[in-house]
């Protein structure tokens, strides 16, 4: 019985640890929604920007700690001009993820995962505890950072580069 229990806790750990270098199949199927209120899957989001490499930003405009790392967003930006900045939005409310885009000011290519921080596979695949969450996908479409918390981490401007 202590083996499998052993055996069971490696295996718990070892998947806390996972860099996932693609998205699974349910993730990608998973929906948004646009500025326009088109609703769009993950994969048709990322198929737009292919061939690019993009920082994928998993925010709300109701998180401080989201509002805090926007200046270090935008300095991204303006260092890495050349890279999309797409920023998904975990408001529940289309109002307020609208209102917050203005009110932060915040260039980017926009969407809304309605169902929130906790439902959804998008956010499952992530395993989404916390935001802001900042993602990295290379130019062929595969997942370079997975897990960063900081827009200050210094992953992410290595994964940049």
């Amino acid at each position: 019985m202590k083996k499998i229990v052993l055996i069971f806790i490696i295996l718990v750990t070892s998947c806390t640890f996972e860099k996932p270098t693609e998205f699974s199949e349910l993730a990608l199927k998973d929906k948004a929604y646009s500025l326009s209120d088109e609703q769009i899957s993950i994969q048709e989001i990322l198929d737009k920007y292919k061939g690019k490499k993009i920082l994928i930003d998993v925010w709300a405009s109701w998180c401080g700690d989201c509002a805090k790392s926007l200046p270090n967003v935008k300095n991204l930006q303006k260092d890495y001009p050349e890279v999309v900045f797409l920023f998904l939005s975990v408001d529940k409310s289309k109002r307020a993820w609208k209102n917050g885009i203005t009110r932060f000011n915040l260039k980017g290519e926009h969407y809304n995962l309605r169902k929130g921080m906790k439902d959804g596979e998008f956010v499952d695949f992530l395993n989404l505890g916390w935001i802001p969450r900042y993602l990295i996908v290379d130019k062929q479409g595969k997942i370079q950072l997975h897990k960063a918390t900081r827009a200050s981490d210094p992953a992410i401007v290595e994964a940049l580069k």
